[in-house]
């Protein structure tokens, strides 16, 4: 399929996206997210539904908007974060900011409200949870940080790349004889923003089947996020005292790499059981490996992973990528060809199943984006807009919430409140 695809794939009548009957229809979240995580916390909520009124500053909107590449003048990142999303501008440092935040939280009768900014500013701009909850007795707030909330590392400054150095996970990425590794994209912050999402929607859950009706804080730290999804080297740490090392694409089963092919691409073999490891062995004609000790079993092979990535290194780099790929399917072998974004964008797979959308927008005309995930069979995720203009809604909701005259609106910005 060519790549024009997705270039002419837009029907901009037809576009018309219903986000009520959503399973997050009715929730209002106010999102003071800044960056990456919280943010993203508050897109995940967005795209099933819920109302996100995004707050920025009046001066320059969330630090976002200066991150990454830019289009057209466009922060892309905040076209794709900002999705599904109101922005209005507040500036909380003010007095007059902050009382309007707390009346927007009363008269939206907002569920939840997101923020990521350093532990104690908003006690600091008297916007404490015991603040907002006297406000709204059910009021969820989702608090973003480094390291959480208390702790002897609360004040420090901290961002995805501190996460991912001291979780452990860059200890254990990359090669044996290289240095810890750092990912290339925020993955410390995506991940804060899953948990985040489970936190909010179990609060909410908690919230709406008890008899106070009650609110509760959501403690998300980057740290403990990305270290949660590292936790079976703490159990293997506390029960076996391993301190696991770099060891490249390895893990615990043999074999598990990636292998050049003879037009120099790449595949990833994955020979996570015994029977796809003996379909391999039968489709390099290499049967004989089953009856030698070093390879009969994972445990065995994983000892001699040096030896058994040779041996299907060798045997896969005889063939081109797209051969070799054919024949292991054909085979029932696990195997990947390692792809990139282009390659991605007209993958059978990725458009039969929709997980790729484009999606209006008026400074960019159109932006290519992925579907929300995961996908629900009666009421899925959706995309009715990419991240707005800085303050696009600030008039709209201020008059909707607020009741705020015009009059009113152009004295709060003539006083930089908004």
């Amino acid at each position: 399929m060519p790549k024009e695809f997705w270039q002419n794939s837009l029907n901009w009548e037809a576009f018309r996206i219903n986000m009520s009957n959503l399973p997050l229809d009715g929730i209002v979240v106010i999102d003071c997210g800044q960056v990456i995580a919280g943010p993203t916390l508050a897109m995940i909520l967005g795209d099933f539904g819920a109302t996100v009124l995004k707050i920025e500053n009046p001066i320059g909107g969330d630090q976002v908007r200066a991150f990454g590449k830019i289009a057209n003048g466009e922060s892309l990142h905040s076209k794709l974060i900002s999705r599904n999303k109101k922005s209005i501008t507040i500036n909380l440092r003010e007095v007059q900011g902050q009382e309007l935040l707390k009346r927007l939280i009363i008269e939206s009768k907002a569920d939840v409200l997101i923020e990521s900014f350093r532990p104690g500013t908003l006690e600091k701009w008297n916007l404490s949870f015991d603040d907002l909850k006297s406000l709204s007795p059910g009021l969820i707030l989702a608090r973003v940080s480094g390291f959480g909330q208390d702790g002897p590392y609360k004040n420090r400054p901290g961002f995805g790349t501190l996460a991912e150095a001291m979780s452990g996970f860059a200890d254990v990425t990359g090669e044996a004889d290289g240095p810890p590794t750092l990912p290339p994209f925020a993955l410390a912050d995506n991940v804060a923003a899953l948990y985040g999402a489970i936190g909010v929607l179990a609060a909410l859950r908690e919230r709406d089947t008890s008899e106070n009706f009650e609110g509760q804080v959501v403690d998300i730290s980057l740290l403990e996020s990305l270290t949660a999804i590292l936790g079976i080297y703490f159990v293997e740490y506390d029960q076996l005292g391993i301190i696991p090392k770099r060891q490249g694409n390895r893990t615990a089963s043999a074999p598990r790499n990636t292998y050049k092919t003879k037009d120099g691409k790449w595949i990833a073999i994955a020979g996570s059981t015994q029977s796809i490891t003996e379909r391999l062995f039968n489709v390099m004609g290499r049967k004989d490996l089953l009856e030698n000790t070093k390879f009969a079993t994972n445990r065995e092979r994983v000892k001699n992973v040096e030896e058994m990535d040779l041996l299907v290194g060798n045997w896969v780099s005889s063939y081109n990528q797209e051969e070799i790929v054919k024949i292991l399917i054909s085979s029932e072998v696990a195997v990947g060809p390692i792809m990139n974004v282009e390659d991605l964008i007209i993958d059978p797979q990725i458009i039969f199943r929709k997980s790729l959308n484009k999606i209006p927008d008026i400074e960019l005309k159109s932006i290519l984006m992925p579907n929300p995930q995961p996908k629900l069979s009666r009421t899925p995720g959706k995309i009715s807009q990419a991240g707005p203009r800085l303050g696009q809604h600030t008039d709209e909701v201020l008059i909707q919430y607020l009741k705020l005259s015009n009059s009113e609106i152009e004295e709060l910005r003539r006083d930089s409140i908004i």
